[in-house]
C-alpha cells in the first residue's frame, strides 16, 4: 500500500429556514474535486435524511433511512445528533489480478452518532463517504445492553429520484439474475409481469422491485448506478419501485424459513451494514472507469494468492449445452457399490479420462492454461425433478471413466490445470460436509480453482440464493477455499459486490444471462443488446465468467437456436466482458485451422490498465486493455442490432514506439443472423495518435491486437 494522508475535514453547517420557521442543521460532505456532496439533516420529527448532489445538481433529493425490527421498536424518528467525525483518505492500494494494477482510493467520509431522544436511547451511525465517481453510506448499530441480537424485518433506506429516468434493469429476483434486461421509465417498471419465468430453474420475484446493479440516465444526461458494496453477513438488497414519485426503497432479500431479514450478533461489537452505493457520472464510459465498488470493500484479507494464476481455458461443458454429451454417466450404482446397467446407459457421458485428455492436448497445444471438467463426479443420474436434491452430489468420487488423479497429472506434465467443477443443486449444507475434504484433494492434486453451481431451489426450503444464510454460505466457501488454496468461480451466487479486493480467491461469478441461454433458451436467447446492456449494469459490479468464443455460431444441433452476434463480436468479448479466466467455449475441432482463434491464443487475462474508449448503454462500447508484463495491447468493440461507424483512437499507446497491429473485424457482408462467419483480417502498423474508423455490422464487433514491434 501506498503513502496514506489523512487530514481533518472541515465540514460545513448551514442553517435552513423551514416553513415553521425553525432550524435545521444540514451536515455537508464534498467529494476530493467537489463533484458530488451528500447534505444529512434530521427532518422536525428527527428523521435521518439525506440528498446528494453532482456538480451542485440534486441527482438525489431528499431521502429517508430507517429500520423495523423484531421485538423492537422501529428506528426512524425522534432522533438527535450528538457527533459528528471526519477524515480524508488517499491512497493507492495494487490489485493482484485485475482490470488495472493500481487504484486510487481517494474520498472524504463523515461518520455522523446518533442517539434517540427518548428511552431506550439506541444509538446508531451513518457512515458516509463521497468519491468523485460516486458516493457510499452504511449503518453501524452500537450494542446496546440487554440486547444480544438485532433482527432486521426491514430497512427503509430511499433513493429519491428527481425524475422519469431511463432504466436498465431486471426484476429484483431473490433467488437468480438470470433475466434479460429491459429498458424503461422509472414509470414503466413491472417486475411482477416477469414472475413466472420458463427459461430458469428457480425465481422469486415478490415485489415491483429490482436487482442491482441497476443503471439510469437522466433526461439531463447524467448516468447513475445504484448497487451495495461489501456484502457480509446480511441479505442482499433488491430496490423497491414507486412508479408514481420515482422513489426507490431498499427491499432486503428475506428467509420464509426463519421469519425474518436479517439477523446480527449485538451483544459484543458494531453491528454493520453493507455499503449503498451510487456511481454517478457524465458519460456512460466512466461509469465501466469507476472503482467506487471495490473501493469500498476492506483490504486483502489473505494475503498473496499467486498460487492462482489468471487464464484462459477450454473445458467439457459446450458439447452438453448443444446436446453432443452429457453430464450423467448413465448407469445406478446398486447397494453393493458396483455401477449396473439400468437400461438408460446412453454412452453420451462427456467427462471420460479420455475425452478429458483431448482437451488437455488442445489446451497444451495452442498455450491454454485450463480445462474446466464438468459432469465428473457422481451423482447426477440422481438430481431429477429438483426436489429432493440433499445428498446427491459427491465431491470427492469420480465415475469409473474418469480418472481424476491421472488426469491432474497429465495436465502438470503438459502445463495446463484441471478446473474442479462442484454442482451443490441448491444443497448447500450437502456442500459444506465434503468442503474441507473435496479442497484437501484438490490441494493434494495441485488444482487450485473450482467452478461452483447452485442450480435449483434453494434447501432448505424457505432460503433463497440471495438471502443472508447463503450469503454466509458462500463466504464460507471462500474463506475454507483460502486455507486450501483454492480460487473460486460461482454461478448461480449472490451478486458482485467488491470482495474480491478482500478475498482475491474470488475470482469470478456468472450472476446474469449467460452464453448457454443461446443454446436452449426457448426465446430465442441473448438479443443483440444484452451485453452492451451489460457492460454498464452487471459489469459494474464485478468480474463476469460469461464463456465466450462460440465459433460455431448457427448451433446445428440446435434447430431452434444461434448465436446473435457476428465471430468477431465474440472475439471482441475477450476484451468488453472483463475476467480474470476466460473460456474458448467452443469444441476444440471447431477451432481447428480457424485464422481468427489466434486472437484468443494471443489475448490477455490480466490487465496493467485499462482505458474506456466509448460506448452508450444498449448501444456499443469499446475498450482498450494493456496487457500485465508485455506492454501489449487488446482493443475489443460490441454493437447491438444497429450496424455502426466507430473511430478508435489510439492516443493510449506509448509516445515513439511502432506496434504491429491486427484487426479481427466483421466483413462487409457480415450479419449476426445470415452471415455471421464473415470476418476480415488485417494486419497494420499502428503508433501513437493514429485514429482508425471502423465498421461494425448488426450484432457485429472487432477485436485488435497490438504488439509491440521487437
Amino acid at each position: 500500500m501506498t503513502k496514506t494522508k489523512t487530514i481533518l475535514l472541515f465540514i460545513t453547517l448551514v442553517l435552513i429556514i423551514s416553513c415553521k420557521q425553525e432550524q435545521l442543521i444540514v451536515t455537508s460532505l464534498s467529494s476530493p474535486k467537489k463533484s458530488n456532496t451528500i447534505e444529512f439533516y434530521l427532518s422536525q420529527d428527527g428523521t435521518p435524511q439525506y440528498l446528494v448532489k453532482h456538480k451542485n445538481q440534486i441527482v438525489i433529493d431528499s431521502s429517508s433511512m430507517g429500520f423495523d425490527f423484531k421485538n423492537q421498536p422501529s428506528l426512524k424518528n425522534g432522533l438527535q445528533i450528538i457527533d459528528t467525525r471526519s477524515n480524508s483518505v488517499d491512497e493507492t492500494w495494487e490489485m493482484q489480478w485485475g482490470e488495472q494494477r493500481k487504484v486510487r482510493n481517494h474520498y472524504n467520509e463523515l461518520i455522523i452518532e446518533l442517539e434517540e431522544i427518548a428511552a431506550p436511547n439506541r444509538k446508531f451511525n451513518i457512515h458516509f463517504k463521497a468519491y468523485d465517481d460516486g458516493i457510499g453510506f452504511r449503518y453501524e448499530f452500537l450494542p446496546q445492553q440487554g440486547v444480544d441480537s438485532l433482527i432486521v424485518m426491514d430497512e427503509n433506506t430511499e433513493f429519491q429520484l428527481t425524475g422519469d429516468h431511463t432504466t436498465w434493469w431486471i426484476p429484483g429476483d431473490w433467488d437468480t439474475y438470470e433475466h434479460l434486461y429491459n429498458t424503461t421509465k422509472v414509470s414503466e417498471i413491472n417486475a411482477l409481469a416477469l414472475k413466472d419465468h420458463n427459461n430458469l430453474a428457480q425465481t422469486a420475484i415478490p415485489e415491483n422491485a429490482v436487482n442491482t446493479p441497476v443503471t439510469m440516465r437522466t433526461s439531463d444526461g447524467i448516468y447513475l448506478s445504484f448497487h451495495e458494496a461489501n456484502l457480509t453477513d446480511y441479505a442482499g438488497m433488491t430496490l423497491k419501485i414507486d412508479n408514481d414519485t420515482f422513489k426507490l426503497t431498499s427491499e432486503l432479500v428475506g428467509s420464509d424459513r426463519l421469519g425474518y431479514k436479517v439477523k446480527r450478533n449485538l451483544s459484543k461489537k458494531m453491528v454493520k451494514t453493507p455499503w449503498r452505493t451510487i456511481q454517478i457520472a457524465d458519460k456512460a464510459t466512466e461509469l465501466i472507469d469507476s472503482k467506487l465498488i471495490v473501493n469500498l470493500n476492506e483490504p486483502n484479507k489473505i494475503g498473496d494468492v499467486s498460487w492462482f494464476e489468471p487464464k484462459k481455458y477450454v473445458g467439457i461443458w459446450w458439447e452438453m449445452h448443444i446436446d453432443k454429451s452429457s453430464w450423467d454417466y448413465g448407469m445406478t450404482l446398486s447397494e453393493d457399490g458396483k455401477w449396473i446397467d439400468n437400461g438408460k446407459a446412453h454412452g453420451r457421458h462427456g467427462a471420460t479420462t479420455k475425452n478429458a485428455k483431448r482437451y488437455i492436448d488442445f489446451a497444451a497445444k495452442n498455450g491454454i492454461k485450463g480445462v474446466l471438467v464438468e459432469g465428473w463426479n457422481t451423482g447426477w443420474e440422481r438430481w431429477i425433478g429438483f426436489e429432493d436434491r440433499e445428498g446427491v452430489f459427491d465431491f470427492i468420487t469420480p465415475y469409473p471413466d474418469y480418472d481424476l488423479k491421472a488426469l491432474a497429472q497429465y495436465g502438470k506434465e503438459k502445463g495446463v490445470e484441471i478446473i474442479m467443477h462442484h454442482e451443490t443443486s441448491g444443497a448447500p449444507r450437502t456442500y459444506e460436509k465434503q468442503l474441507d475434504t473435496a479442497f484437501h484433494m484438490m490441494s493434494q492434486l495441485g488444482i487450485h480453482s473450482v467452478k461452483t453451481g447452485y442450480v435449483g431451489k434453494i434447501i432448505p426450503k424457505g432460503e433463497y440464493h440471495h438471502g443472508q444464510w447463503m450469503v454466509n454460505h458462500y463466504r464460507k466457501v471462500l474463506e475454507t477455499g483460502a486455507k486450501y488454496k483454492v480460487a473460486i468461480n460461482a454461478h448461480e451466487p449472490i451478486k458482485a459486490t467488491g470482495i474480491r479486493r478482500t478475498y482475491p480467491n474470488a475470482i469470478a461469478r456468472e450472476g446474469l444471462r449467460g452464453q448457454e441461454f443461446n443454446a436452449w433458451a426457448a426465446d430465442g436467447g441473448n438479443p443483440p443488446e444484452h451485453l452492451p446492456i451489460v457492460a454498464f449494469t452487471r459489469m459494474l459490479a464485478g468480474p463476469i465468467d460469461f464463456t465466450p468464443g462460440v465459433f460455431d455460431i448457427s448451433l446445428p444441433t440446435k434447430e431452434n437456436n444461434q448465436i446473435n452476434t457476428t465471430l468477431a463480436q465474440q472475439l471482441a468479448l475477450y476484451v468488453v466482458v472483463y475476467s480474470p479466466i476466460q473460456m474458448a467455449c467452443d469444441l476444440p475441432e471447431n477451432y481447428e485451422n480457424q485464422p481468427a482463434f489466434q486472437f484468443i491464443k494471443d489475448v490477455g487475462v490480466n490487465w496493467e490498465q485499462t482505458i474506456v474508449l466509448n460506448g452508450e448503454i444498449g448501444d456499443y462500447v469499446t475498450i482498450a486493455r494493456e496487457e500485465r508484463n508485455t506492454g501489449n495491447w487488446f482493443v475489443g468493440s460490441i454493437t447491438d442490432e444497429n450496424k455502426r461507424e466507430i473511430t478508435i483512437n489510439f492516443d493510449f499507446l506509448e509516445e515513439g514506439k511502432t506496434y504491429h497491429g491486427i484487426l479481427y473485424k466483421d466483413a462487409d457482408d457480415a450479419h449476426y443472423k445470415n452471415n455471421p462467419k464473415a470476418i476480415d483480417i488485417e494486419h497494420i502498423e499502428i503508433e501513437k495518435g493514429m485514429t482508425k474508423k471502423i465498421n461494425l455490422v448488426e450484432g457485429g464487433g472487432v477485436a485488435i491486437s497490438i504488439m509491440l514491434k521487437q
